[in-house]
């Protein structure tokens, strides 16, 4: 494709990105997204900001020796020291900046106007001078005297920068300004525009779809939104509705979005909020009766994308919303398949679960299906807890032998972990991992009853690798036992998921 059929997606979750509160990645980290950056299609990947660390220019080395497809970038200052060390980590592109706004100028740089163009020309002319490619960014743009913020963009496109940057630094303007900024800009400059917009209003997607409504041609974003303060633009947000929406192309393979969301999830630390678009829990997930009733027929009716699109599977969730048709769907996935009578006390009883502010997973769901249709638990256990023993102590090391019997075979693991519902579960997954390839991905402990003989409630979800998820609750007096319990229930779901929908032979 040429340049003018699609957007440019220039992906900042190595700068930027790690800039988020908390967040701090090794340079095998950096080069292990990276991979996947370069695999999902990005076309340019910012891989960090070398002048601040030792270990910063490692992990733009690192990436740049892997000779990914993709464009790998490194920001720096329109300083010298700060281009030497970016050209010193053997980058192609050099995205360079400085302030504009006066706010900046007269508190942050202690500089007039005059001072930061010339700044600004000298640091594009340098860098140009080694041969890379150059992004120039006037920070703090959206908050910059129009006419200077366009007097500083001729002068460093005279000088020879490729392409130019809009950033909305702290995320002040409105989709409708952002626009007409971006048509003011069009017109001063001949240059490719790119947008670099946080999410302070909530609005970084929405103002970087109206500059390319205006003739931008590259997006700054981030995966999972990360960044400074509220965020970036969420690549997986604003790539959807590119396509989807404004029928604009860009060269992600979109199929990739929920394997790197779950790994920069994992390596950053930060948790995906349930309801984000496009990678949350519950972006694929129904519960109303209404809603259900409609994605069963069609699933057009309340799905604007399928959930294979970004590597999703839909998922049917019971509870006090739910109708007939949407837990009749659940129960044959799991393979359950009562009558309408017994379908019938089947929902009532899940309704009221709901109405006790109980939420009800699929071990609840199982329960009540078993209960109401007579059913052996035993004819539904792929996977049976047959013996479980831990040690600990104040000067011993938590430690959890486990024994399984999985599809009819024995199998005998020990692990060590910082406490004993740690090194039970990791035991437990020591043998699932390997031989089921299921993860646990959310686990909840809550006491609901009083005193010291408390009995504890364990919630858990687990997932496998292809993306089928389920959740289970077991309750009792030992935490030990009843996060166990609810482990082996929660694999137990998904092995017969498995078996049913798919007639694997595990």
């Amino acid at each position: 494709m040429s340049s003018e059929d699609y957007i440019k997606i220039f992906d900042t979750t190595l700068r930027d990105g790690e800039q988020t509160p908390g967040v701090s990645l090794t340079p095998e980290d950096k080069l292990e997204i990276a991979r996947l950056l370069d695999k999902l299609g990005v076309d340019t990947i910012e891989a960090g900001f070398p002048i601040v660390s030792k270990g910063e220019i490692e992990g733009v080395k690192l990436i740049v020796k892997e000779g990914l497809k993709a464009e790998i970038c490194a920001l720096a200052r329109v300083d010298k020291r700060d281009i030497d060390a970016a050209l010193g980590c053997g980058v192609g592109c050099i995205h360079v900046f400085i302030a504009t706004s006066d706010i900046h100028l007269k508190y942050k740089l202690k500089l007039t106007r005059e001072q930061a163009l010339q700044k600004a020309i000298e640091g594009v002319e340098y860098a140009k001078s080694h041969g890379v490619q150059v992004e120039f960014s006037a920070e703090d743009a959206t908050r910059s005297d129009l006419d200077f913020l366009k007097q500083v963009y001729r002068a460093v496109e005279r000088v020879g920068a490729d392409r130019i940057d809009i950033p909305d630094t702290v995320g002040i303007i409105t989709p409708m300004k952002m626009y007409q900024l971006v048509g003011e800009i069009k017109e001063a400059v001949r240059l490719p525009i790119s947008l670099h917009c946080h999410d302070d209003f909530g609005m970084a997607v929405a103002n970087t779809l109206a500059g390319i409504e205006a003739g931008a041609v590259r997006a700054h974003v981030t995966i999972n939104g990360l960044g400074e303060r509220a965020g970036n633009a969420a690549l997986e947000e604003v790539v959807m509705a590119l396509h989807s929406l404004y029928g604009r192309k860009t060269r992600i393979n979109t199929q990739q979005i929920y394997e790197i969301s779950k790994l920069v999830s994992e390596l950053t630390g930060v948790t995906v909020q349930a309801n984000k678009a496009i990678v949350g829990d519950n972006a694929f997930s129904h519960e109303s009766g209404i809603h259900v009733h409609g994605i069963l027929s069609t699933p057009l009716t309340y799905e604007p994308i399928m959930p294979e699109m970004v590597g999703r599977k839909r998922w049917l969730q019971a509870g006090k919303h739910a109708g007939g048709h949407g837990i009749a769907a659940k129960l044959e996935e799991m393979g359950w398949q009562p009558t309408k009578d017994q379908l019938k006390e089947i929902v009532e009883r899940v309704k009221d679960l709901g109405d006790k502010g109980k939420a009800v997973t699929d071990t609840d769901l199982s329960a009540i299906s078993r209960f109401v249709m007579r059913k052996s638990a035993e004819e539904e256990k792929i996977i049976d807890l047959v013996d479980l023993a831990v040690v600990t102590g104040i000067k011993v090391v938590p430690t959890a032998s486990v024994k399984i019997i999985l599809d009819g075979k024995e199998y005998v693991a020990a692990e060590t972990g910082v406490g004993p519902v740690d090194s039970a579960v990791k035991a437990i997954q020591n043998i699932t991992d390997r031989l089921a390839n299921i993860k646990l991905k959310e686990y909840r402990l809550s006491a609901i009853t009083g005193g010291s003989d408390a009995l504890a409630e364990v919630i858990i979800k687990v997932e496998d690798k292809d993306g089928n998820v389920a959740s289970a609750r077991a309750a009792g007096e030992d935490v030990v036992i009843a996060s166990v319990e609810a482990l082996i229930d929660g694999i137990n779901k998904i092995l017969i998921k498995r078996k049913r929908s798919q007639n694997l032979v595990i």
